[in-house]
């Protein structure tokens, strides 16, 4: 049995919901290791999360989630290592999300690139695009990362505003 925890962690983006599970249903499910990280969005997001009756608002088991976060956007981290939940998702979701963990920091790739690597056609960059606009795991899965081919930046859950922040975190001019 899992128990769905969750937390608010504040950010240059402003406030993010973590949303994971955590092994058992005890009253101590969410200590010790912490939470499998499932959900992070932020007000506004399209397709963001909100919480949801019978969820445990839990922190400490987002402890080393919101430590790596902290990192990352002070600019002392270039990655993110929390285990993640097997969250929904199609196959081809799950490859394009594949992709886009493995884009480095401070770089970025076009949809077509994306597209290519995922064997999508021509015309599989805009399911690619659907994808991406999907990824439950903003920030720590970079679909920021993802712009045009001619490098405007395009599409963003959290908007375009947060996506530049993000990039310029990262030394990327948007």
């Amino acid at each position: 049995m899992t128990t769905t925890v969750y937390a608010r962690v504040e950010s240059p983006l402003g406030e993010l919901l973590l949303v994971g599970e955590t092994a058992g249903g005890g009253p101590d499910a969410a200590g010790g290791a912490g939470a499998r990280l499932r959900s992070l969005s932020m007000p506004g997001q399209k397709g963001g999360v909100a919480v949801q009756d019978g969820w445990r608002h839990a922190p400490e088991a987002f402890a080393e989630a919101a430590a790596q976060l902290e990192a990352y956007f002070a600019g002392r981290s270039t990655r993110f290592d929390v285990p993640l939940a097997q969250g929904p998702g199609t196959e081809f979701q799950r490859r394009v999300w594949a992709v886009l963990e493995s884009i480095p920091y401070g770089s970025t790739v076009s949809y077509g690139e994306v597209a290519a690597r995922v064997g999508a056609s021509g015309a599989g960059v805009r399911a690619v695009g659907t994808a991406i606009g999907r990824n439950p795991l903003l920030v720590v899965r970079p679909c920021h990362r993802v712009i045009g081919v001619d490098g405007a930046l395009r599409g963003y859950a959290a908007g375009l505003e947060r996506k530049k922040l993000l990039l310029g975190i990262e030394g990327v001019a948007g």
